[in-house]
């Protein structure tokens, strides 16, 4: 239902309904690649970005590949997909979180969705220093979509806030391994480095 609706909102707004003007000249495309990938790719699926949230998100947030594949066939300008996207962001709906970017910080995500959704071609390097393996973005790439989490900067309202629960390591890595209570199980979607990592981070930073 929230693709069939997403897709339904892309028809309409690049048929020409319009959006406000949303669209900005100049956005950091590597900076939405890093954003993306840490406030939307646990729940929506994104080639270039590396994510696949649609088959482990609990709210039913659609591929932004298949969203827009029609847009792109069809031939419509890469500024128009992007406006669509920003829309999204600036009036998000339930059960789509607001405010988990803004100002310059969403520009530089519809950007970035604009410009890689359903291109089989694109290619956008990170900013220099955030590597594929850095906990923080493990966990906004994976997690903070669904929890709060003060020092990843997350504001997921789907799962527990962990600054109140204050995991200790062993118990952040069962639940990251086996899920549970909605949450997915990462295990054989994460290495047992990259959960381990996300163990610690989560327990270091709520804990002291």
């Amino acid at each position: 239902m929230r693709a069939a609706a997403l897709v339904g909102l892309a028809v309409l707004a690049l048929a020409g309904c319009g959006t406000g003007g949303l669209t900005s000249e100049g956005a950091d495309v590597p900076d939405g690649k890093l954003l993306f990938t840490q406030n939307c790719g646990s729940c929506h699926t994104l080639r270039e970005a590396g994510t696949e949230g649609s088959t482990q998100n609990p709210i039913g947030a659609p591929n932004l590949d298949d969203a827009f594949a029609g847009a792109r066939m069809e031939g419509f300008d890469q500024s128009a997909i992007e406006e669509v996207v920003r829309h999204q962001i600036e009036y998000a709906a339930d059960p789509m979180p607001r405010d988990l970017v803004t100002g310059a910080d969403a520009d530089a995500v519809a950007a970035y969705v604009a410009a890689v959704a359903a291109n089989p071609e694109a290619e956008v390097a990170l900013p220099p220093g955030a590597g594929g393996n850095d906990p923080k973005l493990l966990f906004g790439s994976n997690c903070g979509s669904c929890h709060v989490l003060a020092a990843a900067d997350t504001k997921g309202t789907v799962g527990p806030n962990l600054d109140q629960v204050k995991p200790d390591q062993q118990t952040a890595r069962r639940q990251i391994e086996n899920g549970g209570g909605g949450m997915p199980a990462f295990k054989g979607q994460l290495t047992d480095e990259q959960i381990q990592a996300l163990a610690k981070y989560v327990a270091e930073s709520t804990r002291g």
